[in-house]
């Protein structure tokens, strides 16, 4: 069962939908109706993924470059209580995504066309990461032996499949990565954009399995199947 809302962060964003505690609220929701019994949440894994839409409601919302290292330690903070809670409710196994690349997201890479991640939002991605990591370490010191907590590493997996360019692990072979499929013809439209007489403002690629990047955020199926292809032995 999925309880996500998309553009939804840890804390609220600019998309006026339920933010996670609000999701795990849902949650707690059908368990007291006893839609779930004990034995089903034992055998579950609860995935928590975590996109980065509280960094683009940061930047969105004008904050500063000095407060991001106490913003990001507030996010892993919360998003560590919301483990915890899913925890505490009898999941055993609760799965987290580490963030991945921002910097090498379209929006970030097309001042350099398309050519090198942004190294500067890369290093604070890598801070959010690692206090993530520290805190899961810490959490399965804390709790029984049944129960397990970890990290599902997107960052590590999006980064092989850039350097291998999708040749090795995985099938696909993109030749720029970094390059999206659909991008607004210039930069006030985006993927899917038109004006008011409807005129498409905006161009797909001829072959959009060979794109790593759908738009300027999010891969295509085939990205994805290479990020898969590079998790598989974690997995």
């Amino acid at each position: 069962m999925n309880f996500a809302y998309g553009g939804t962060g840890v804390f609220s964003t600019l998309v006026p939908e339920p933010n996670m505690t609000t999701q795990i609220d849902f949650f707690q929701d059908i368990i007291h109706e006893k839609f779930y019994s004990g034995s089903d949440l034992h055998s579950s894994v609860a995935l928590v993924s975590v996109a980065g839409n509280d960094y683009s409601n940061y930047i969105a919302t004008n904050g500063t470059a000095q407060g991001w290292q106490p913003f990001i330690t507030k996010v892993v903070n919360q998003l560590v209580m919301n483990m915890k809670r899913i925890h505490g409710m009898g999941v055993k196994k609760v799965v987290v995504t580490a963030l991945q690349p921002l910097g090498c997201l379209p929006r970030s890479t097309f001042t350099s066309s398309f050519q090198q991640c942004n190294g500067t939002e890369n290093e604070l991605v890598s801070f959010h990461n690692l206090l993530l990591q520290q805190a899961v370490i810490k959490l399965n010191n804390d709790t029984k032996k049944d129960s397990t907590f970890a990290i599902l590493d997107l960052y590590d997996a999006f980064m092989a499949v850039f350097k291998n360019k999708g040749e090795n692990p995985g099938s696909s072979k993109f030749e720029n990565p970094l390059k999206p499929c659909c991008a607004g013809i210039s930069t006030e439209y985006s993927c899917g954009s038109v004006d008011a007489n409807g005129t498409k403002k905006y161009a797909v690629c001829d072959d959009p399995e060979a794109a790593f990047f759908w738009d300027t955020v999010h891969p295509t199926q085939e990205g994805w199947r290479a990020v898969y292809s590079a998790l598989l032995q974690e997995l």
